[in-house]
């Protein structure tokens, strides 16, 4: 059984920082690449930021030059460097980690439950 489980979220005010962490626990062999969505009311999920095992990192254009990506390969944990926020980033925020089972040698995705980021003006 993977797990992932995400923390970090809260209530800020506009400009202000957020730290969401992200850790994966279970019968994990390795994890591959991960990353960052979110889903505000009313929209589709959308991808974040996400990174490689190697530390490659992707960003979606709303969060280049406000939001670091970063990972533990030793702690298989993630994280999400949150400045600058605006309330346009009021979101639930989920991690996602590709995953190989140390049971069965096979991959999948795993998403955690995600935690509520909410900005205000």
């Amino acid at each position: 059984q993977v797990q992932l489980v995400e923390s970090g979220g809260g209530l800020v005010q506009a400009g202000g920082s957020l730290r969401l962490s992200c850790v994966a626990s279970g019968s994990i062999f390795r994890i591959n690449d991960m990353g960052w969505y979110r889903q505000a009311p009313g929209k589709q999920r959308e991808l974040v930021a996400e990174i490689t095992r190697g530390g490659t990192t992707n960003y979606a254009d709303s969060a280049k030059g406000r939001f670091g990506v970063s990972r533990d390969n030793a702690g298989n944990t993630m994280y999400l460097q949150m400045n600058s926020l605006e309330v346009e980033d009021t979101a639930v925020y989920y991690c996602r980690a590709a995953i190989l089972d140390s049971r069965t040698y096979t991959g999948a995705n795993y998403w955690g439950q995600g935690t509520q980021v909410t900005v205000s003006s």
